[in-house]
């Protein structure tokens, strides 16, 4: 029998709808647009590049066909310019908002520039989204929501004191989207992302995620720092998994509430002592002459969840999500890109 997601990837190859990916040279976005211009979608991609890289979009476009590549339009804009939000949502149907700053230390450090990036922005686009009549937006929402709340697993009714202003952030833009769905009659899917990761993710900056900051350290026979004892643990989730969400999301013919929050992840715990050790594994495979020493451990950082967990029930029962790549072969994936990108 095929899954869900399998039937809706065939229905859109033969049916081009238009779409929107905000931060479309991002991470997350890229893959968006990826794998909706190999499904022969109309895509525009929105994008200010200060997380993103115009290498991402450079990249995707090896693996598609002249048609497909000719269906992607770029706004280069920022979303705190409501006129940029406007001009990219003119024409669309569905949009996936994953333009964000999108670090709990960045917004320790820069609170005022995480709320206008994250909710200036977001209301933004949700506001862009009213005016062209688009009848359901997907959006990035994230684990962080969760804050000091200690059951595990995370269900999405329950949430505590939130520990950061990028997770006011975005609880912040769940509210938004509750009031636009009872105000103006609008769709909207908020994701509450665990730990993305795969190819693409950005190892450089200060603010890097933990995977590709460990990868690089790696590849260059650099010892890794782990903040904490390394009993801190995460929900790892593999990109490809993120995507199917989203295209679920935002195509599902029906939802229990106008305004539906979503955890995505695929319910796996691990500490990030068992991360260094998949890590250096699925690399030392890849690259066996590797000689990689084990981690250095400093103080914990302020902000940080000690642990997290998710309940993905609910997106699986409603939309039919079921991932498809566990943290090992999601690994062996990702860990091909960066040797490869690194070498």
């Amino acid at each position: 029998m095929k899954s869900t997601y399998h039937v809706l990837k065939e229905t859109l190859r033969s049916d081009t709808r238009n779409w929107l990916v905000t931060g479309g040279a991002g991470f997350i976005g890229s893959h968006l647009i990826e794998h909706l211009l190999a499904l022969n979608q109309q895509v525009t991609c929105l994008d200010n590049y200060s997380t993103g890289h115009r290498s991402n979009l450079d990249a995707l476009k090896v693996k598609l066909s002249v048609e497909q590549k000719g269906r992607l339009r770029i706004v280069d804009g920022d979303l705190a310019d409501l006129d940029v939000c406007r001009e990219a949502a003119k024409g669309v149907e569905y949009i996936l908002h994953q333009g964000a700053l999108g670090s709990v230390p960045e917004s320790i450090k820069d609170p005022i520039g995480s709320h206008r990036s994250n909710v200036t922005g977001t209301l933004n686009l949700f506001t862009a989204a009213k005016e062209g009549g688009i009848r359901r937006v997907v959006y990035a929402s994230s684990s962080s929501v969760y804050g000091d709340d200690a059951g595990l697993p995370k269900t999405e009714d329950k949430t505590g004191n939130l520990l950061s202003p990028y997770a006011a952030t975005k609880a912040i833009s769940e509210v938004y989207a509750n009031a636009f769905s009872r105000a103006y009659g609008m769709e909207f899917v908020g994701l509450r992302y665990f730990n993305v990761f795969g190819p693409r993710q950005d190892p450089e900056g200060p603010y890097a995620a933990v995977i590709p900051i460990w990868v690089k350290s790696m590849l260059k026979d650099e010892t890794v720092s782990i903040y904490g004892d390394g009993e801190t643990s995460r929900d790892f989730i593999y990109i490809d998994n993120v995507v199917q969400a989203n295209l679920l999301s935002a195509t599902a013919p029906e939802l229990a509430d106008p305004s539906q929050i979503f955890n995505v992840a695929i319910g796996v715990q691990t500490s990030l002592n068992e991360l260094f050790v998949q890590i250096r594994t699925a690399l030392t495979r890849i690259r066996p002459g590797l000689k990689i020493p084990d981690p250095v451990y400093q103080d914990f950082r302020p902000g940080d969840v000690r642990h997290s967990l998710a309940d993905f029930t609910r997106v699986r029962e409603e939309l039919g999500f079921e991932p498809t790549h566990d943290l090992s072969a999601g690994l062996a994936l990702a860990m091909e890109w960066y040797a490869d990108k690194m070498s």
